[in-house]
């Protein structure tokens, strides 16, 4: 039979009790933070402090992860990414939405690698930013616009709107801290002109002359009694309480002031105009500060006393001027401080994001996609993009079959010991770089899942997905080794997808461009794109759909003159021809159409898309002028008429060398901007050879052809048959 020992049930309570008290003060460093992820979140109440520590975490960082989270992509949708859209064209798309959004969050998180654990130590940085203004600029207050579905994205992912709004930290660019200080240097002194030669006011109202009559009294046997009484008290003495109130002697820079409380502003205009025009021993004077702001009338014993009053107060404020200003820089010395330290800045599909770092915290954009890389490689040089990674290597490209590049997909495949507590790695041969999490005197190794799309954590998963990458690579962690000037690296630092869509990468250090070959294993959904032979139309009917406008086209310049017919919106569409003259046909005979008004005209079978006079049209470089401007409209051909060039038939020569794009399907990350079943289905050659037949061609029935009923009339008219014949021929005949 065997005993078993009984423990007294005081002493098993206090063994417990040693035992879990023990084991939660040795878990601190492990699973402390197990319930969720740690995070830093930063607003301006503590913005100051973090900065300090942040300094430090990024001089000593390997590399820094960053993420942005915004209050919308596209202003319109004609502005999304489109398949047709030119390398500068897409820049100009992105410079739009950079300029008319605002940044709400700003991830930043240190990555610093440990020997000793061979691990990396992350600090993730979750920033609240708001555009608030906080001195004076000029000009109207900001504004920005929002997008109600990028709202309603952070919204579900529990988004603390209220924090960002009331406690965000705000910030100035460099170009508004240029222009502040400008200000300053000038505005300052012309205010303080203004207050030593002040304007007399119009004194229209009877109340304003009693009281400036008051005043002048009052100010008077002050200034009397400091006279008379030198080595008396200086007490002001009124005969009502109320002046006691308003008006009290007091001592400001060693002379004798009378401090005015309770009084509007326009009354201290008043008295100040008074003082101006009737003492000249009297000075009023403006004292303020971060707390509180004070008005004063000084006696000044002689003029060159007044005049060195004068000008301490306006050292005074300028210094004070400055000290705000500084102040206002807020945000952005986290960015000045990413800058200075030269490190490797690591996002995701990051063109966007730069862009509004640059936009935000330097200044304008400028207009061409080469100014913009010229300026950004001097603030920050070395920027790398897990999105070229990933797709950089057939190892990593097969692992994510590429529309599975998403950061939160990306990061549960390479990372899912990180993201999920998994042991094995995706990635055959190659286990998972180790990351701890450090926030304030906290470090944990495990912890539950984040939350996405929330800047600080999205910035750790780009950190951790940038790691593995990296160690799949074969690039050694190591203090004494400089990642931006890694080798394995160097072919992949400052370059970015300028647009995914069609695989068009920019290198940041030359301003060149690299179209990536998007895989032979994806389905090509247009023919290669030649946008010398591209036409944009807008305006026409909205009942008309790509099919229809085919035919239109198709039966004057025959059946295999489009190749694509591709929506922008429901009132716009892109056409390319098959042959670039066709073009400046296309645009000649619709400017002679539109000038005629006879029956020859109405039975035209471009009639149907010119139907209502309000149909434009012109070539591609018309899109980019269109697209460059800031005007924000809905529809694109509500936009092409506030551009001013509605009912324009323009044909505008290319400024840049023309381009051959190959485009392809690049999975749901581009299929909801490219599908075009707006105002019907986009089309192609392939689609609609089939149906040529059924629907030939205004050459063929000029010939003879019977089967379309529509056309039938025409026959009996050998004029009208031959006219939409050779028409075309007779408009390039008249051309050349």
């Amino acid at each position: 039979m065997t005993t078993h020992k009984r423990w007294p049930l005081a002493a098993l309570r206090r063994a417990v009790a040693r035992s879990f008290s023990s084991s939660s003060t040795a878990s601190t460093t492990t699973d402390a933070a197990s319930a969720t992820f740690p995070l830093k979140n930063v607003t301006r109440s503590n913005f100051d402090s973090v900065l300090s520590e942040l300094r430090s975490h990024v001089r000593a960082a390997d590399f820094v992860a960053i993420d942005l989270e915004m209050t919308g992509i596209t202003s319109a949708p004609w502005r999304e990414s489109f398949e047709f859209d030119r390398f500068d064209i897409r820049y100009l798309k992105v410079r739009d939405s950079a300029d008319k959004f605002a940044v709400l969050q700003f991830g930043v998180c240190p990555f610093r690698w440990e020997p000793l654990k061979q691990s990396f130590i992350a600090h993730p940085h979750n920033f609240f930013v708001f555009p608030r203004q906080e001195i004076p600029l000029g000009g109207q207050s900001y504004e920005f616009l929002c997008q109600t579905s990028s709202m309603d994205f952070l919204a579900k992912y529990q988004f603390d709107f209220n924090a960002c709004i009331n406690e965000g930290i705000s910030f100035l660019s460099r170009r508004q801290e240029e222009e502040a200080l400008r200000r300053l240097k000038h505005g300052l002194m012309d205010s303080w002109q203004d207050s030593s030669e002040c304007t007399d006011i119009p004194l229209v109202r009877v109340a304003d002359v009693l009281f400036t009559e008051r005043m002048k009294k009052k100010l008077s046997e002050w200034r009397d009694g400091l006279l008379q009484n030198r080595d008396g008290g200086l007490q002001y003495q009124s005969h009502s309480n109320e002046s006691k109130q308003q008006l009290q002697t007091v001592f400001f820079e060693m002379r004798p002031a009378l401090s005015l409380t309770g009084f509007t502003s326009h009354q201290l205009k008043l008295i100040k105009m008074v003082t101006k025009k009737h003492f000249k021993d009297l000075s009023y004077v403006h004292k303020s500060n971060e707390i509180s702001s004070q008005e004063l009338v000084v006696y000044t014993d002689s003029e060159s006393d007044k005049d060195l009053l004068m000008k301490m107060m306006k050292d005074g404020h300028y210094k004070q001027a400055q000290r705000n200003i500084k102040d206002a820089v807020g945000f952005r010395h986290v960015v000045d401080l990413l800058s200075s330290e030269s490190k490797l800045i690591v996002g995701h599909n990051c063109f966007l994001d730069i862009a509004h770092i640059s936009r935000k915290f330097l200044g304008p954009l400028p207009p061409t996609a080469e100014e913009f890389v010229s300026s950004i490689n001097k603030y920050l040089p070395h920027i790398i993009d897990t999105k070229i990674l990933l797709n950089a290597d057939n190892i990593l490209q097969q692992q994510m079959k590429r529309a599975r590049t998403t950061l939160s997909s990306a990061f549960s495949i390479l990372c899912p010991e990180i993201a999920h507590g998994s042991k094995s790695s995706m990635l055959p041969h190659q286990p998972c770089v180790k990351v701890e999490v450090q926030v304030d005197d906290l470090r944990s190794s495990n912890w539950n899942s984040g939350a996405k799309h929330e800047a600080g954590y999205d910035a750790f998963m780009t950190g951790c997905i940038f790691a593995q990458a990296c160690s799949h690579l074969g690039v050694e962690f190591s203090p004494s080794r400089n990642l931006a000037q890694n080798e394995k690296l160097q072919k992949h630092i400052n370059l970015l997808y300028l647009t995914w869509t069609n695989g068009v990468i920019i290198d940041l250090r030359t301003g060149n461009r690299i179209t990536e070959s998007l895989g032979a294993n994806l389905k090509k959904k247009f023919p290669p794109i030649l946008f010398e032979n591209i036409i944009l139309i807008w305006g026409f009917p909205s009942k008309l759909k790509a099919r229809e406008i085919r035919e239109c086209i198709s039966k004057v310049f025959g059946p295999r003159s489009v190749t694509t017919i591709y929506h922008i919106d429901p009132t716009a569409v892109f056409v390319q021809f098959s042959k670039p003259e066709l073009v400046s046909d296309f645009l000649t005979l619709k400017e002679v159409l539109e000038k005629n008004n006879d029956l020859i005209t109405e039975l035209h079978p471009l009639s149907k898309l010119l139907e209502g006079g309000n149909t434009g049209a012109a070539s591609y470089e018309a899109y980019k002028e269109i697209c460059s401007s800031p005007i924000a409209k809905i529809l694109f051909a509500d936009q092409a008429e506030a551009v001013g060039i509605k009912w324009k038939t323009k044909l505008v020569v290319p400024q840049i060398e023309v381009e051959t794009q190959e485009h392809a399907s690049s999975g749901p990350e581009s299929t909801a901007k490219t599908e075009s079943d707006v105002a019907g289905e986009s089309e192609t050659a392939e689609e609609v050879r089939d149906s040529e037949e059924n629907n030939p061609p205004c050459g063929r029935f000029m010939n003879g052809e019977k089967n379309n009923p529509p056309y039938r009339r025409f026959m009996s008219d050998k004029n009208i048959d031959s006219l939409f014949a050779d028409e075309v021929k007779h408009i390039r005949t008249v051309k050349y």
